[in-house]
C-alpha cells in the first residue's frame, strides 16, 4: 500500500537534481521593529532527511518555518527550493510547488468529514473548471475518482479507516493531529514541514505518531523539517539537528554531537544548570 501512496504522490512532485539538496537557507535575517528574530540562519537539507530545528521558547523555530513558507519575507538571506528561489512567493505559490506544512495548532474544518478535510489537501491538483464540476462528468469525474483513491491511500496509510466518514470535531485529539498530517501529505509534497507534531500528546500517541513520521521519510521518501519540543522524540528520528537560540544559529550536527555542544546546554538549561545536561537533552520520559 505505501508503496502505491509513494508512486501517486510522487505523480505531481517535482524531481529534485540527483545530489542537490531540497532546500538550501543561507544567512537570512528576520527583523521585526528593531528585534531581530533571524539572525544569519543557513541550513539545508537533503533529499531523504529528516532535519530538525530545535530551541527554548523564543528561539526563531516558528519565524523560519513562515520565512519558508511564504508568510514572512526576510530582509536577507536567501532560500532556494528545488534549485529556485521561494522569497517573495506567496504562500500558495510555495506548496503548489510542493513545500507542504502540519501546523502546531490543528487547523482543520472540524464540521466536515476526515475524507473531505483530506480532500481539500489535494486542491492544488484540481484541473476542471466549474460546470465540470457541478455536472461531475468528463475531466472532473475523472480526476474526482483518483483525488479520492490517493486520500484513501492516505488514510490507509495513517491507520485512520475507522473515523474516516465522522466529522473530525468529533475525534480524540490525537487522531485529529493524524488527520492534519494527512492533509499536508494530500498535497503531494517534495518537503514536509512538521511544526510540533507530537504536542500535547500522550505518551502512546507520542509513540504512534514518531512512527507515521519515520514512515513518510522512509516509505514515502518524502524528506522533513521537524520543530519539536519534546527531545526524546528529536533525538530519535533525526539525522541532524540546528539549534537555534534568540534567532541565532548555535550548534548544528547529529544528535548526539548537539546535546553534548555546551553552547546548546548553556541555552537549554543555563550555565548553573550544565550537570543536568544529559537528562534534559535526551529528552528522557
Amino acid at each position: 500500500m505505501s508503496h502505491d501512496l509513494a508512486t501517486e504522490l510522487e505523480e505531481h512532485r517535482t524531481p529534485a537534481a540527483i545530489g542537490r539538496p531540497v532546500l538550501v537557507v543561507e544567512d537570512v535575517e528576520l527583523n521585526f521593529s528593531g528585534i531581530r528574530a533571524l539572525d544569519r540562519v543557513s541550513f539545508d537539507v537533503g533529499a531523504h532527511e529528516l532535519f530538525a530545528i530545535i530551541g527554548p521558547n523564543g528561539a526563531g523555530k516558528t519565524s523560519i518555518f513562515n520565512v519558508m513558507s511564504g508568510v514572512y519575507r526576510p530582509q536577507r538571506g536567501s532560500v532556494v527550493f528545488l534549485g529556485e528561489s521561494i522569497l517573495g512567493r506567496s504562500p500558495h505559490a510555495i506548496a503548489t510547488r510542493g513545500l507542504s506544512r502540519m501546523f502546531q495548532n490543528i487547523e482543520l474544518f472540524s464540521n466536515l468529514t476526515v475524507v473531505d478535510n483530506l480532500m481539500l489537501g489535494r486542491h492544488q491538483h484540481v484541473d476542471y473548471g466549474v460546470l465540470s464540476a457541478m455536472l461531475w462528468v468528463g475531466k472532473a469525474r475523472r480526476e474526482e475518482i483518483a483525488h479520492r483513491a490517493v486520500v484513501e491511500d492516505i488514510i490507509d496509510f495513517l491507520e485512520i479507516e475507522a473515523y474516516r466518514k465522522y466529522p473530525v470535531g468529533l475525534l480524540p485529539y490525537g487522531i485529529q493531529k493524524r488527520v492534519e498530517l494527512g492533509r499536508a501529505l494530500a498535497l503531494g509534497p517534495r518537503l514536509l514541514l512538521l511544526d510540533e507534531p507530537v504536542a500535547g500528546m500522550n505518551l502512546e500517541e507520542t509513540e504512534d505518531m514518531a512512527r507515521f513520521i519515520l514512515d513518510i521519510r522512509d516509505e514515502l521518501d518524502i524528506p522533513i523539517i521537524l520543530v519539536e519540543h519534546d527531545m526524546g522524540v528529536v533525538m530519535d528520528l533525526a539525522d541532524r539537528v540546528l539549534v537555534l537560540d534568540f534567532g541565532r544559529p548555535i550548534a548544528s550536527g547529529a544528535p548526539e554531537e548537539v546535546q553534548r555542544d555546551p553552547d546548546v546546554i548553556r541555552a537549554y538549561l543555563g550555565q548553573e544548570h550544565r550537570t543536568r545536561k544529559t537528562d534534559d537533552l535526551r529528552g528522557s520520559r
